[in-house]
């Protein structure tokens, strides 16, 4: 690693941008190096910045986005000129619909680059207007002086809001000046606005009162897992997350309707509630896949950015601050009220035929210590009569994957990272269906929807924690977006299972098309050898035709020295499972 530069000292655009990196604790970054980056790269290994190589641009940016999802850091990618900026930017729009901190770095055009074009290689009219319709800012810096301070605003914006995803950008001419590059550049530690006291006390005041309170959950509540089902047990609130909210209350504990704001009944359930509270939630369209309901009770929301009190279901006792903060001080406020929060069980159905549910059933706490009967009821306010008639719904819908997803959650650890793509096994049949607790993650591309996620997600996951089992789930369909990127995880040697549901093409629009009469086209896909593709990329690959060879499959999957490819073709004919007891 050398030595950082004086104050003062001269040095290159190129390592002014990874000495702003460094100074930050950058220690990986995801790209692919062309002829206008080559500067940056020139510095990498000088201040210990490892470097991942994916296949395709897109690869990276998801690979990083991952990345900072389970790590808590900020994700770095860097890009060359043009297309390759291009590349990234579906992963940018990523990044910033599911509130991930990214970070793109890339050359421009000259300083002194006419408006007129000329026909320099990878020369576009504006890098920077681009950018911005898809990232939280794009900055162009003018001087190596400006480096720093750019890369200290990028993380200033990470450290202090809702993070969001951006975008700088060094002439590339200004990569190889040397200048000096002044005082090192970091962005202050200050955190999120401090909670107004009378209103955590006006919100307090209103879950106390509250006699059918809900919590919904968005990824903005997964720092404060433990406050969130501290809450939900003071209150006897059941517990309903969003996508990226999946599993911040573990999916097993008996207030639990895992992610489900898109049932119908689940949102009738809602409806009827007194006090709702939304913590770290757009209550967005892509969140309950829908229009919002209409809330007949109080709504308090909770949420770093101001704008979300505003936006779609208006907050009636807004909370603008750190979520874990913030439900500390209302747990405390709730805890020295009147006591226990009444609760009114006679508008939830009860459990079928009145059978009251044993203390077994009540699942461990996170780390291994079970929650006492006396602490959680079995069965609080009928919840389980409520996931019940939710798993009505879309039985015949679902049923198919239940088993295999049952046999992957029997595989994996309880700090297992799943990573997801926008495929049906995925939003039908994972996000509902495969329970994850506060130790996992579960990281699927919400909202923007964009297709190929899974795989390099999976690989920025596995960078991010090594000693963490990581598993892909895609469709045969997304998988092929970003397929390549086996190479990658094989030249790494990850350990990294790629379980692929193959439906012979886009099974949801193809089911789509078929739903609004239309002929399906365009949707039907010749059939690949995914296993064989797996193993020409010099990993692995097997078919298997049950959840017993899934599990067996998946095991071995977990240790083995590169990519893992399993296929399950599509199975159209699956037994009636029963659904597995909480542990």
């Amino acid at each position: 690693m050398t030595t950082p530069p004086e104050e003062g000292e001269a040095v290159t655009g190129g390592e002014a941008v990874v000495r702003a990196l460094a100074s930050h604790g950058v220690t990986d970054a995801f790209g692919i190096p062309g002829t206008h980056n080559l500067e940056i790269y020139r510095h990498l290994r000088a201040y210990g910045v490892r470097h991942v190589t994916p296949r395709h641009e897109q690869g990276a940016g998801y690979a990083a986005d991952a990345y900072a999802r389970v790590s808590g850091r900020p994700g770095v990618a860097i890009t060359t000129t043009g297309p390759a900026l291009l590349n990234i930017a579906a992963a940018v729009g990523q990044a910033h619909s599911d509130s991930v901190p990214l970070l793109v770095v890339s050359p421009g055009m000259p300083l002194r680059h006419p408006r007129q074009s000329t026909g320099l290689l990878h020369e576009m009219r504006s890098q920077t207007e681009a950018l911005r319709g898809v990232a939280a800012f794009s900055h162009r810096v003018s001087s190596v002086e400006e480096i720093g301070s750019a890369v200290a605003r990028a993380f200033t914006l990470f450290r202090t809001g809702r993070p969001r995803p951006v975008h700088v950008e060094v002439p590339l001419d200004l990569l190889e000046t040397v200048e000096p590059a002044g005082p090192v550049r970091r962005a202050p530690l200050a955190g999120p606005p401090a909670p107004d006291p009378a209103a955590v006390g006006r919100a307090a005041e209103v879950l106390r009162a509250a006699r059918r309170p809900a919590l919904v959950l968005g990824g903005g509540a997964r720092t404060a897992a433990a406050e969130c089902a501290a809450l939900a047990e003071e209150l006897g609130a059941p517990v309903v997350t969003t996508a990226n909210g999946k599993g911040v209350v573990d999916e097993r504990h008996p207030l639990s309707l895992g992610v489900s704001l898109h049932s119908p009944a689940v949102q009738k359930w809602l409806v009827d509630r007194d006090v709702v509270l939304a913590v770290g939630t757009e209550l967005a369209e892509s969140d309950i896949w829908g229009p919002p309901p209409a809330l007949t009770g109080t709504l308090i929301r909770v949420d770093v950015d101001p704008a979300q009190m505003y936006a779609g279901l208006p907050a009636d006792v807004p909370l603008v601050g750190d979520a874990r903060v913030l439900l500390g001080a209302l747990l405390a406020g709730c805890r020295g009220g009147t006591g226990d929060a009444p609760s009114d069980p006679g508008d939830i159905p009860s459990e079928p035929g009145g059978t009251p549910s044993k203390p077994g059933d009540i699942p461990s706490e996170p780390g291994g210590t079970p929650s006492k009967p006396d602490d959680v009821p079995a069965d609080p306010v009928g919840v389980r009569a409520l996931r019940a008639a939710r798993d009505d719904e879309t039985r015949t819908r679902d049923a198919r994957w239940l088993p295999y997803l049952r046999a992957v959650r029997r595989v994996l650890a309880e700090d297992a990272v799943l990573t997801s793509d926008s495929a049906q096994c995925c939003y039908y049949g994972a996000l509902p269906h495969l329970p994850l607790g506060p130790e996992g993650r579960y990281l699927h591309p919400t909202g923007f929807g964009t297709l190929g996620y899974a795989l390099p997600a999976a690989i920025g996951a596995k960078t991010a924690c090594p000693e963490r089992q990581v598993v892909a789930l895609s469709g045969d369909g997304g998988l092929q977006f970003s397929v390549q990127e086996l190479a990658t995880a094989a030249q790494l040697r990850l350990p990294l299972p790629v379980v692929v549901f193959d439906n012979g093409g886009y099974g949801e629009i193809r089911e789509e098309m078929a739903a609004r009469g239309d002929t399906p086209l365009a949707v039907d896909l010749p059939a690949v050898d995914l296993p064989a593709l797996a193993r020409a990329y010099g990993g692995r690959g097997a078919v298997v035709r049950s959840p017993e060879e899934l599990a067996d499959a998946l095991a071995r999957a977990l240790t083995a020295p590169g990519p893992t490819v399993l296929a399950v073709p599509e199975v159209t004919d699956v037994p009636d499972v029963p659904e597995e007891s909480p542990r």
